[in-house]
């Protein structure tokens, strides 16, 4: 028999790990590969299973090992309260590559040009996988697959490409850049091969990605409001894509 902790130590450094237990449903709605789980309290895991997420109710049922409160405690950076954790297999970069390149494509990808911030990432890569974005690409520095910005996904990597590139790798598409001296969105409608970049927290666009860009656009916003946070401007994009037209709409 398959001893848990000692496959989630085997384990532990080439996969990604699903913090709570609605990062481990959403994964495994996505087909998610999940080779270990475990939770403190399997009784309190099934009876959520039961109340929020019973179309993976039995795949829990079958993938949940009981372990020591410390035990989990110790397996995580930071004990998640549904006291749920487990590891899963990390899509091919190849997988993800492929469906950026697909072309016609349905739905834009969203870039986040030199982001800084790993929960303002995961909070954009729930979004995106919520509207149905084909992806999200990130440049720069930041691993959009860090622990912390999938913890702030809730698992939802899975249900999106999810890749970091270079500018000049970005998928094909007309691609619209969000900044305050753009073009006013409202006016705009953006077609489902869009690609949609925003700027870093503190800096904007690079310089690079503003070259590369083919539309400015801007969200509206009232004077001596300096800016909207990172995921904030994503969700109004990827809304008003969906509510002018877009695949999400439907």
């Amino acid at each position: 028999m398959s001893d848990p902790i000692r496959d989630w130590h085997r384990l532990a450094g080439g996969t990604v790990l699903l913090d709570g237990f609605h990062a481990l449903k959403h994964a495994l709605r996505f087909g998610a590969e999940v080779p270990v789980a475990v939770t403190a309290d399997r009784h309190a895991a099934l009876a959520l299973a039961d109340e929020l997420a019973p179309d993976v109710r039995d795949t829990l049922d079958a993938l949940l090992n009981e372990v020591p409160r410390e035990t989990y405690a110790s397996l995580v950076p930071r004990p998640h309260p549904t006291a749920v954790a487990a590891l899963a297999v990390r899509p091919s970069r190849e997988a993800n590559l492929r469906a950026l390149a697909h072309s016609p494509r349905s739905a834009p990808v969203v870039v986040l040009d030199q982001p800084r911030n790993l929960g303002n990432a995961g909070a954009v890569i729930r979004l995106a996988a919520g509207f149905g974005a084909t992806g999200v690409v990130t440049t720069g520095t930041l691993d959009p697959w860090h622990p912390t910005v999938v913890r702030g996904g809730a698992g939802l990597h899975f249900a999106t490409a999810v890749e970091r590139l270079d500018v000049d790798e970005l998928p094909r598409g007309p691609l619209f850049a969000l900044d305050p001296e753009g073009e006013d969105i409202r006016g705009v409608k953006l077609p489902d091969d869009a690609v949609l970049a925003f700027g870093s927290e503190r800096s904007g666009l690079s310089a690079e990605l503003r070259a590369r860009t083919d539309h400015l656009v801007a969200l509206p916003m009232r004077p001596q409001v300096s800016s909207y946070n990172l995921a904030t401007s994503v969700a109004m994009t990827l809304y008003h894509w969906s509510a002018t037209g877009g695949a999400a709409a439907s």
